[in-house]
């Protein structure tokens, strides 16, 4: 029996990481096999990648081709060591980001040639591909809110993604409208913007149609 693959996918502040562990946790209740991942990372070689990304060593930013390969190196390692394990398994595997945050952040945030950023992405994931999307819709003014907020409570820095512009991310969310629109049967997009336990309604609602 093989499992489903679900991903997560928005732009920064819309929720993820809350709701994607309240989708495992209920799934867990319900005695469903939930693997939790995230992109980049959920591997030592991920993790590793994923804070080389975010925090690169030095003054100079990481080039967008850089990091389109580092980003496509963490997921094939994923992929291999965690996900196709998990789905043979017959799990529920729940990943944060995906794909398509690569074609929306280095592809349509970055201008990234897009037919060179799907070659990247084959080349990692061959035939592994999601079953189902949930994009998490906010506007971009209550995702830069959200941001400043976390970053508030947290003491955390930017990363390299935070210093890169609210036109960037707003190539970056029209982005994410855009691949969603072309994957109707796959992407289902969530409002984002109201509650987080409306939110969570929102997306058992969509899952428990797949599982």
């Amino acid at each position: 029996m093989s499992g489903v693959f679900i991903t997560f996918e928005g732009i920064e502040g819309c929720g993820k990481t809350t709701q994607i562990k309240r989708l495992a946790n209920r799934l867990d209740e319900l005695k469903y096999n939930a693997t939790l991942i995230r992109e980049p990372g959920g591997t030592d070689i991920g993790e590793a990648i994923r804070e080389i990304v975010k925090h690169p060593p030095g003054d100079a930013p990481i080039s967008a081709c850089t990091e389109l390969l580092l980003m496509n190196a963490s997921r094939a390692e994923l992929i291999q060591q965690i996900i196709q394990p998990a789905l043979t398994k017959g799990h529920a595997v729940l990943c944060d980001r995906f794909y398509d945050s690569t074609l929306a952040y280095q592809g349509y945030g970055r201008q990234l040639d897009l037919k060179k950023v799907h070659q990247a992405i084959e080349l990692a994931i061959g035939n592994t591909k999601p079953n189902l999307t949930l994009l998490l819709d906010i506007p971009l003014e209550v995702s830069t809110e959200r941001v400043k907020d976390r970053q508030l409570k947290s003491n955390e820095t930017n990363d390299q993604f935070d210093r890169s512009g609210e036109l960037f991310f707003k190539r970056v969310l029209d982005g994410f409208k855009t691949l969603a629109k072309a994957e109707p049967d796959r992407f289902r997009v969530i409002n984002a913007n109201q509650s987080p336990d409306d939110v969570s309604n929102d997306i058992w609602q969509v899952v428990k149609e797949k599982i």
